[in-house]
């Protein structure tokens, strides 16, 4: 099972986290972008180069459908060659999927995506279980693992995310509604095939979650927001370090920046910042 691969990535390389690499133009070193020419062209250029400086070092990487689609079509031709690239350097790879707002639309997606070269698939299904069976459905078949948005980490969430819905928070409402679609699907980890993503922000989040929902995995989003640090996340792990991992965006891969180094550094820049975020995590935990 695609959970079981993850962990069995984090156990590896003592290291539970995720890089997200989400980079919009103004964050690329400019000179990709002069060499390349276009906006995609030298994205694809700076996946290359960092997935091979984080290899080995990073067990997984996140990216984004709708950032794909939004470079227009050159860019959806080039994501399933930098998912396959990933995957081929042996990363667990996650894939951020589409807001669908219809039942017809999630069986649509689902189908699309799941036939797409990544590991995971981050679904934010704020239709209900309408939005999440589709991708259920072919979770066996397809090998793949499905994390579920319960409480992201910016900071209006907890407008709608933390509202009373009878005697429980809305996000503990989504985490119950995955949990049950996840119990036929535990993995030799111990961990189900459906997970959920949850704000590494948030400490009481992390708790309730981990001491309510032991089958399910964690990513902690927004790692490097303001308001995170290692010590709410070690409250996703359990007593193994098992069960959760860190995502991190910008602070690793435009680190070059917060180091004010020059611009063809930037793989050295990240691999240090990743390295940094390793231990930080692992001054609350241990991975067994």
């Amino acid at each position: 099972m695609s959970v079981d691969k993850l962990q069995e990535l984090i156990r590896k390389t003592k290291n539970p986290s995720v890089i997200d690499f989400t980079l919009y133009p103004q964050q690329l070193p400019s000179y990709l972008m002069e060499a390349e020419g276009t906006y995609p062209k030298a994205y694809f250029r700076f996946c290359q180069d960092l997935l091979l400086g984080l290899k080995g070092i990073v067990p997984a990487v996140r990216f984004s459908f709708p950032f794909f689609a939004l470079m227009g079509l050159e860019g959806l031709e080039l994501m399933p060659r930098i998912l396959t690239n990933a995957k081929d350097l042996g990363y667990y790879v996650l894939l951020d999927g589409i807001d669908a707002l219809s039942p017809q639309l999630a069986q649509n997606a689902a189908d699309a995506l799941m036939k797409l070269p990544c590991d995971g698939i981050i679904l934010s299904a704020y239709i209900g279980t309408d939005g999440m069976k589709p991708y259920v459905k072919q979770l066996k078949d397809s090998g793949k693992s499905l994390f579920v948005v319960l409480r992201t980490a910016n900071k209006t969430a907890p407008e709608l995310q933390d509202l009373m819905t009878g005697s429980r928070l809305v996000y503990m409402v989504g985490a119950q509604s995955a949990n049950l679609l996840g119990e036929p699907l535990v993995g030799k980890s111990g961990y189900s095939q459906i997970g959920g993503l949850a704000a590494a922000s948030s400490a009481d989040c992390l708790r309730q979650l981990r001491s309510k929902y032991k089958r399910l995995f964690l990513l902690l989003d927004g790692y490097d927001y303001p308001n995170s640090n290692a010590k709410n996340c070690s409250y996703a792990f359990d007593q193994l370090g098992h069960g959760a991992a860190a995502c991190a965006g910008s602070s690793v891969t435009t680190a070059w920046r917060d180091e004010q180094a020059p611009e063809n550094e930037f793989v050295a820049c990240a691999v240090r910042s990743a390295e940094r975020m390793k231990k930080n995590i692992t001054r609350y935990i241990t991975v067994l």
